[in-house]
């Protein structure tokens, strides 16, 4: 652990089943490093099937009593929650940074993120109010109640270990439904974290359990093919979203998967263009880029071209790369060799295509481990279209910066991709705004603005980044089902 804690029992080491801290059934574990320095500071729980199966177990044996519990009192204990998450604030960003590698700043950011969900869905828990359906026939009365889906599989991603956990764990327990939960093998000590706080808050044995594992396979597989997992919840890759959507098919699950994006941001001539150069270093460049929702493709209008580039440029190459550890840093280490080698791949690509270097290009070495995971700050300018950066998600701090004409050039760029989860754009002109807003084919918009989530509004995306909502009234929608009752004989 790179900082030290006011609360060491908040890092914790094993699987939580049933009310029960445990180790994995094999016995086997996993390391957890430090990014940053490559340092193992902890080891959790290697689990396969048959910790799987015990989580499943225990949150359908506890289903029906915190369906019965009253929402108020659900209520209560998210509140507890939240309370207890805000008073860690500090400790729970030291573990994000220690094993996830973000600045501090941005941890203890990502914490009062998270906490800001249990908070919402806590309020949210006491109004999912049902229906009174006008008469039809004399005699006859007819209603619609919204009910808990059921055991609820949560899998969340290593990049922002704490807010997916609530995101997704916070609607599950406010609607009624019990969780199982799969978190991300790099980043697995936030979410143990967050589990032991949900204990003191007063969450039952068996409402929420959590099983870590190094083979992701062996324990989703276990909660596909169980009927009593009614709904998987997933932030990650589209491809194992559609695996996940594929192999549920069998016992026909409720899936909300939120999977890749590859986010347009464009820049049209009537921009304030030094606005839009701060919105676009708060998309891109949050977590060093590791965000699905980042702008991977930049497209700015020729005749502001190079004063964008300029400025843009100006204020990327001031950014602060180092560990966690030190408070200086803005920028912190990839999460891991993969990550890195993917990052430049791309920025190679881009250049053999005849792309310029405008700062950055090149991995960073440091004295803390031979092989680094730090990443210059990049902004590459004159990319051609078909560069992989402008078609898989890079997932680093590269903003790859190209040209263009017209409004209708550019929203026919931005919507060729597959993917369709963010997109951003800025423009002074109301009418343009309207325009492009209704064109782009995404889940979420950035108008003039490039801080977009927040826990009121709905998080999610279209085309191959996936379905549901995340977020806002419609992210408890996503845990329940609708019964429809109809009452006769009563005239």
């Amino acid at each position: 652990m790179s900082f030290k804690l006011q609360r060491e029992d908040l890092v914790v080491t094993r699987n939580f089943i049933a009310g029960v801290w445990q180790g994995a059934a094999s016995g086997e574990t996993i390391p957890v490093n430090n990014p940053a320095t490559g340092e193992t500071f902890a080891f959790v729980p290697n689990s396969n099937e048959e910790d799987a199966r015990a989580a499943v177990e225990a949150a359908v044996e506890a289903f029906d009593a915190w369906r019965a519990t009253p929402a108020k009192q659900r209520a209560a204990i998210l509140k507890r929650w939240n309370d207890l998450i805000m008073a860690c604030a500090d400790d729970l960003g030291k573990i994000i940074s220690s094993e996830q590698g973000k600045p501090l700043a941005e941890g203890i950011g990502e914490i009062a993120y998270a906490a800001s969900y249990v908070e919402w869905f806590a309020e949210e828990a006491t109004r999912a109010n049902g229906d009174i359906i006008p008469q039809a026939v004399r005699g006859r009365k007819m209603a619609a109640y919204r009910e808990p889906v059921g055991v609820v599989a949560a899998i969340t991603p290593w990049n922002f270990p704490a807010a997916m956990i609530a995101r997704k764990i916070a609607p599950a327990l406010a609607a009624g439904c019990t969780v199982v939960c799969k978190p991300a093998s790099e980043t697995p000590i936030t979410a143990l974290a967050l589990v032991k706080l949900a204990e003191e808050a007063g969450v039952p044995a068996g409402v929420l359990n959590i099983v870590n594992t190094g083979s992701s396979k062996k324990v989703a597989d276990v909660w596909l093919d169980d009927a009593r997992v009614r709904k998987i919840t997933f932030t990650g890759s589209t491809p194992v979203g559609k695996h996940l959507a594929h192999e549920s098919s069998r016992t026909l699950k409720k899936l909300a998967l939120e999977l890749g994006g590859n986010a347009p941001f464009i820049v049209f001539e009537d921009a304030d263009v030094d606005a839009a150069v701060e919105g676009l270093m708060a998309a891109k460049f949050r977590n060093g880029g590791q965000t699905c929702v980042c702008p991977n493709r930049v497209y700015v209008q020729s005749k502001i071209y190079g004063r964008f580039l300029e400025k843009l440029t100006e204020r990327v190459a001031a950014l602060v790369v180092g560990p966690a550890s030190d408070p200086a840093s803005q920028i912190g280490p990839m999460i891991n060799a993969k990550a890195i080698a993917k990052i430049e791949e791309h920025v190679n690509d881009a250049v053999a295509r005849g792309a310029r270097v405008l700062t950055g290009g090149k991995r960073l070495f440091t004295e803390q481990r031979a092989e680094s995971t730090y990443y210059a700050p990049t902004v590459l300018a004159d990319v051609d279209l078909s560069a992989k950066c402008f078609h898989e998600e890079t997932f680093g701090p590269v903003a790859p910066v190209t040209q263009f004409e017209t409004e209708e050039e550019v929203i026919r760029l931005a919507n060729d991709s597959p993917f369709g989860l963010a997109s951003y754009f800025y423009s002074n002109d109301i009418r343009r705004v309207h325009r492009v807003t209704a064109a782009l084919e995404c889940g979420i918009v950035g108008v003039n603005e490039g801080a977009v989530a927040a826990e009121a509004a709905p998080f999610g995306g279209v085309k191959d980044s996936g379905y549901g909502r995340e977020g806002s009234v419609h992210g408890l929608e996503e845990y329940m089902h609708i019964k429809y009752v109809c009452q006769g004989g009563l005239d």
